[in-house]
C-alpha cells in the first residue's frame, strides 16, 4: 500500500510526489533534516528537533520561518494516515529550486519542504536485547557536523564498511578519540558506572535523543561526564551504547571484534532505554 507524504503545502501518494532537478538539495545537499520518534502513534521530543531545525537553517542562512504548530499539524496528519504506531516522521527542507550555481539566491526562492512517514519494520532497527557490534573508522566528514544536512554520503560509506566486515555500525574516530556514530551520538560507561559522552561542540550533533537521555539519567541520580573518550577507552569500558531518534538508547556489546562485558547488554544501558522510553511517553503528543 502506497504511504501518503508531504510536499510543498500538500498530501499526495508517494508515487505522485515529485522533485525538480534544479533542486538545491538534489544538485548541492543543499538542505536540511529532521526525524522525530512515533511510538505508540505520538511524537516524542518534537519540540526539541523544532528547535534544532531553526538552528540548522539559521546555520546555513535559510530564508525560511519554521511555523511549529503547522509542522505539528503536518506530522501528526501523516501518522494517522500512515497508520504508524511505531516508527518515525521524516521532514527535510531544501533552500529550494534554482539554476544551478555555487551562489545561492537571497531571495525570490521558495523552500522545498517534504515530509514522510516510516513503520518501525522499515527502518529494521537492531534488537535492544542483543545490542549492535561496530568497527570504528576515521571520521572524514566536513567540519560542521553540528548542522543537521543531508550530507550523509560519509556516513553511509562508513555503515557499508562496518556490515561488509559482519558488524552492525560504525564509531567514528578522530585523532583516536570517538566523534559519534554514522547517525548517533556515542557512549561509554566506566567500569564505576559513569556514562561518558563527548561534549558538545562542532565536532558531533546535538542530539535531541541525547539531550533528553542525558537529563533523564542526572535526574536518576547516574553520574555523567562530558569528555572525549579514545576507541581504547570504549574497548575497555564496561558497556558501551548509542542515542538517535530511531533508536532510542541501544546498547553496544562488540568493538573492533572486541567484546564488552560479557557481551550482553548491560545494565545502565538498559535502564537508560526504560528511562527514555518511560519518561518521553509522559510529554509525547
Amino acid at each position: 500500500m502506497s504511504r501518503t507524504v508531504y510536499l510543498n503545502g500538500g498530501y499526495m501518494a508517494e508515487e505522485s510526489a515529485k522533485v525538480s532537478i534544479f533542486d538545491r538539495g538534489f544538485l548541492l545537499a543543499d538542505a536540511v533534516y529532521e526525524v522525530t520518534s512515533v511510538l505508540n502513534g505520538k511524537l516524542l521530543d518534537f519540540d526539541g528537533h523544532m528547535e534544532r531545525l531553526k538552528r540548522s537553517l539559521g546555520e546555513l542562512d535559510f530564508r525560511f520561518e519554521v511555523n511549529r504548530d503547522e509542522l505539528l499539524k503536518v506530522q501528526l496528519e501523516l501518522v494517522r494516515l500512515n497508520e504508524i504506531d511505531e516508527g518515525i516522521v521524516y521532514l527535510q527542507i531544501t533552500r529550494g529550486v534554482c539554476d544551478r550555481s555555487f551562489k545561492f539566491p537571497d531571495a525570490g526562492v521558495q523552500p522545498t519542504i517534504l515530509m514522510f512517514t516510516q513503520h518501525r519494520t522499515a527502518l529494521n532497527p537492531a534488537d535492544p536485547e542483543t545490542g549492535i557490534r561496530v568497527i570504528s573508522t576515521e571520521d572524514l566528514r566536513w567540519g560542521r557536523r553540528d548542522i543537521k544536512t543531508v550530507q550523509l554520503l560519509f556516513p553511509s560509506m562508513a555503515k557499508m564498511q562496518a556490515v561488509r566486515a559482519g558488524a552492525d555500525d560504525a564509531f567514528l574516530v578522530q585523532d583516536g578519540e570517538v566523534t559519534e556514530g554514522t547517525a548517533y551520538n556515542a557512549y561509554i560507561v566506566t567500569k564505576n558506572g559513569t556514562i561518558v559522552t563527548r561534549q558538545l561542540s562542532t565536532d558531533i550533533l546535538h542530539g535531541i535523543t541525547r539531550a533528553t537521555m542525558l537529563r533523564y539519567a542526572r535526574e536518576a541520580q547516574m553520574q555523567v561526564e562530558e569528555r572525549p573518550f579514545t576507541i581504547e577507552e570504549a574497548k575497555s569500558a564496561a558497556e558501551a551504547f548509542i542515542t538517535s531518534a530511531s533508536n532510542y538508547v541501544m546498547p553496544v556489546v562488540e568493538i573492533d571484534g572486541v567484546k564488552l562485558g560479557d557481551g550482553r547488554p548491560g545494565p545502565v544501558s538498559r535502564r537508560l532505554r526504560e528511562l527514555y522510553i518511560e519518561e518521553s511517553l509522559k510529554t509525547a503528543i
